[in-house]
């Protein structure tokens, strides 16, 4: 399950890492791709190379799906249901290096789904009516690597479809610590394998930074906006396609799990050595409040009903005019 699409991708030469390390890949991938929170919390497991999610366990997990060809949508990304109306993810799925998907009308999300090949009655499908990317997001380094999708309309919650938590500021940094967490994505299995039709998850842990920088890792890749999570000897991880879904980690005292990261990039899918790196997302506390606001307006569904009312009138006369 790595988001990494190999048209999006970047080398650490070009950052001041040794010139024979391998390639750092976003993880967001142009194909079909499934689904969320853990009613049983389950043993290690991998994504890459991990085991099917039960179904309806992480209700908060969105596919993000682009039209292709004008004919049908595929998966591209992953996201994270934040309100009703909005959706987090990975600012490199909408601008990638070699790709630009900036219209929303090119994209839709899928909630509540777990087989992105047969959706259930659970499964809500809506378009998107805004795409937010963080101002300062580099697609060169994945800096600031954040995006908000809002939707053209709310959905309504279920036992499927859930916004996940976001954690209180006094427990960021046990979470942040944390070896109880979850990677969850449709993505690819392996790295040079097919992506999954139904949602994986995986169990990780946190792991510190000095030693995923350290010359053996990341090399200094990583800045403090970004969390490293997975195994230090490889064979947990995401991969292309995971890209914008979530790393959410347990607490025990609160018994609920809370929403870390996103995926980001990594070397590879599941190599030792190159762990996952993930948006930090304590570090984006007061841009992800902003864009909840900014989403989460007042909507008057009568005054809208109008504005389209007298639209439709104008138009007649001026036909019949």
């Amino acid at each position: 399950m790595t988001p990494v699409a190999t048209s999006d991708t970047r080398t650490k030469e070009g950052l001041g890492a040794p010139a024979q390390s391998p390639p750092v890949e976003g993880r967001s991938f142009w194909k079909d791709g499934g689904q969320q929170l853990a009613v049983a919390r389950s043993v290690a497991s991998w994504i890459v190379g991990g085991h099917e999610a039960p179904e309806g366990a992480w209700p908060w997990v969105v596919s993000l799906q682009v039209l292709r060809g004008g004919v049908r949508f595929v998966h591209l990304c992953g996201g994270v249901l934040l309100s009703r109306r909005a959706v987090l993810t990975a600012g490199h799925c909408v601008d990638g290096r070699t790709y630009v998907l900036a219209d929303p009308c090119s994209w839709r999300a899928v909630l509540g789904v777990h087989n992105l090949q047969k959706h259930s009655r659970h499964t809500a499908r809506r378009r998107i009516r805004r795409i937010i990317v963080h101002s300062e997001f580099k697609r060169e380094t994945f800096e600031n690597d954040v995006a908000v999708f809002e939707l053209r309309s709310a959905v309504r919650y279920s036992l499927y479809i859930q916004p996940v938590c976001l954690p209180p500021a006094v427990l960021v940094q046990p979470l942040e610590n944390s070896s109880d967490c979850y990677i969850t994505g449709w993505g690819r299995t392996t790295e040079k394998g097919k992506i999954s039709p139904v949602l994986k998850e995986a169990h990780v842990g946190i792991l510190p930074p000095n030693l995923c920088n350290s010359s053996e890792g990341y090399a200094g890749l990583m800045n403090n906006k970004a969390l490293c999570a997975g195994v230090w000897a490889g064979g947990t991880d995401t991969c292309q396609g995971d890209s914008g879904g979530p790393l959410v980690c347990y607490h025990p005292d609160t018994d609920k799990y809370f929403l870390i990261g996103i995926a980001s990039f990594g070397v590879g899918c599941g190599r030792p050595r190159y762990p996952g790196i993930y948006v930090r997302l304590s570090q984006y506390r007061k841009w992800i409040k902003a864009k909840l606001l900014l989403t989460n307006k007042t909507w008057n569904p009568l005054s809208t009903t109008f504005t389209i009312l007298l639209t439709l009138v104008h138009t007649v006369l001026m036909r019949i005019l």
